[in-house]
């Protein structure tokens, strides 16, 4: 079967947070939702759920879970059971549960910055303190990367004299789009472990893979890992349903579990039964070969954008994601030499029309930095790029 994920889909009449939050002359490449129609057997559920015509309360199936256990064993060769699984609305709602039910108030949650910006407000929801581990950048001429400074990750640890309850990992990671190695999350299972902090995953970018590259779970690496460890996972970004507010929390720990879900019920996190009837679609097989082929437009797409950077936007580093459809752009070259004053994100709206992603809001290592989303036709991306290129042309 062949997609077209060049196919321009007119978003402007619905009520997408991403094409209303700016002026209709602006191009929106910012918020992490792709600008592609969902697989046609996730719509196909919808609509027969539709057509019957009556929405009432649901909870989370055994055939839901026994689901996405399955596909665990398909992917990772995980041994996940139904009973493991619980569905929340969201995993910025599941990791939040997660602070409530491992955390108690003045405690310390250990992020890595920059990061997904709702990880930033986790510590003021919950009464946490927080406590960053900057990533390390290396330049390599138009491009970068980031490494774990390890001296960092455990200076974090216990910071500001608070007891380090919970470490909440971004993997792959977002808005860098790196995938961390195993030797890395065995260090830092490692010591997590020797400090009795307990790992919440955020790994709902884990299917969004980028050429080659292969995703661990931070819970297959040994049962003892996956005792302390609860995996947030979703098909909201893999599958573009995000909207419906659907993700699962897997927790191999029965009393970890329990705490869990007693924090789910305290906050009524409520799942939508239209996304409990997508997320079974979306994570049945039935989507694979749809998602196979997004992965290489993804990839071609990342490819397209790393490029055009080098040759066409002088100033600005991009990464090369190994997951996710965000980039990262640095931009600090353009603040030091006084090319651009103040935020590039300011710079790219009002210049470009171009709507980006204020690096800043990313943490400690975000200033100066603007994340794009390029999940969208080429037609669209090659538009906002040459938009910002002949912004900068104008500066020269």
């Amino acid at each position: 079967m062949s997609y077209d994920f060049d196919m321009l889909v007119d978003r402007r009449p619905s009520n997408s947070t991403k094409w209303h939050r700016y002026a209709p002359d602006v191009l929106p490449m910012w918020i992490a939702d792709m600008d592609f129609r969902v697989p046609e057997p996730v719509l196909a559920a919808l609509r027969r759920a539709i057509e019957h015509g009556i929405f009432g309360y649901e909870e989370a199936s055994l055939s839901l879970r026994e689901t996405v256990a399955m596909r665990m064993q398909r992917l990772y060769n995980w041994h996940v059971t139904p009973e493991m699984v619980i569905a929340v609305p969201g995993l910025e709602s599941g990791f939040n549960a997660a602070a409530w039910a491992v955390c108690a108030p003045e405690e310390g949650l250990l992020i890595q910055t920059p990061v997904y910006y709702p990880f930033l407000k986790v510590p003021r929801n919950v009464g946490l303190v927080g406590q960053p581990a900057r990533l390390q950048q290396i330049n390599h001429g138009h491009t970068l990367h980031y490494e774990v400074d390890w001296e960092a990750f455990e200076s974090a640890i216990n910071l500001q004299e608070a007891r380090t309850r919970m470490f909440l990992l971004c993997h792959p990671h977002n808005p860098t789009g790196q995938v961390y190695s195993q030797s890395d999350l065995t260090r830092m299972a490692e010591i997590c472990a020797s400090e009795d902090i307990i790992i919440c995953a955020d790994e709902i970018h884990s299917e969004l893979l980028l050429g080659e590259t292969r995703h661990t779970p931070m819970a297959t690496l040994s049962p003892e890992v996956a005792a302390r460890t609860i995996t947030l996972i979703a098909p909201s970004k893999t599958f573009n349903v995000a909207g419906l507010f659907c993700g699962f929390a897997i927790i191999s720990n029965e009393s970890l579990r329990r705490r869990y879900q007693a924090a789910v019920e305290r906050l009524t996190l409520h799942v939508n039964s239209l996304g409990l009837i997508a997320a079974e679609a979306a994570l049945s097989g039935a989507c694979d070969e749809w998602l196979q082929n997004l992965r290489a437009y993804l990839t071609a797409n990342r490819d397209f954008l790393v490029n055009y950077v080098r040759e066409h936007l002088p100033g600005i580093r991009t990464t090369v994601p190994e997951a996710t459809y965000l980039a990262w752009l640095d931009c600090s070259a353009l603040l030091e030499n006084g090319k651009i004053k103040g935020s590039p994100h300011k710079f790219f709206l009002e210049k470009a029309r171009v709507a980006l992603n204020e690096g800043a809001d990313f943490g400690p290592g975000g200033e100066g930095f603007v994340r794009l989303n390029f999940g969208c036709p080429r037609a669209t991306l090659t538009e906002a790029l040459e938009r910002m290129s002949a912004a900068l042309s104008e500066l020269a």
